[in-house]
């Protein structure tokens, strides 16, 4: 968060607690600390998603495999109500299944992320900082989708004893 605070393009307006949480997807790792941003920037979503990149590559992360251990993964997960780059894209990512998901990855940022709404690690976080965000596709809340997640995936994301440096 305050790599991202630094930028001069970008300011963290609200941070959410810090998560302990199983690796996606299982057995891809040692459990992972999550959390969520809300972020104010002038810069394009394409731009935005460059620094979240250069920035996890300078913590360390090399992209040589799709969803392997990793130092730091930093997504883009939404751009207010933008559907990026259109409907069917985001649709025909949605709907893929997890196999083809583990092997492909889009060759342009797609808006919101295809899957956030089934992902406790991702929704819970997102919650603290952005509860009444509506999903410009699916119309639901964050809290809403929070809510339909069974309750074994949201006791999956324990709260941090202490904020991660």
């Amino acid at each position: 968060m305050r790599l991202l605070d630094r930028e001069s393009a970008v300011r963290v307006a609200r941070e959410s607690r810090y998560y302990h949480t199983p690796a996606f997807p299982p057995g891809s790792g040692p459990d992972f600390v999550n959390a969520a941003a809300l972020l104010e920037t002038t810069l394009a979503p394409d731009a935005l998603l460059a620094l979240l990149h250069r920035i996890e590559a300078g913590l360390g992360r090399e992209r040589r495999v799709r969803w392997a251990e990793r130092s730091a993964d930093l997504d883009l997960l939404a751009w207010g109500d933008a559907v990026l780059p259109d409907r069917a894209t985001f649709e025909r990512w949605r709907a893929l299944p997890l196999d083809v998901q583990m092997r492909k990855a889009p060759d342009e940022l797609i808006l919101p992320h295809p899957r956030l709404q089934e992902r406790a690690f991702v929704l819970v976080p997102l919650a603290d900082v952005a509860p009444d965000w509506r999903h410009p596709v699916l119309g639901r809340t964050v809290a809403e989708m929070v809510a339909a997640l069974s309750p074994e995936a949201r006791a999956d994301v324990r709260p941090a004893d202490a904020a991660c440096d």
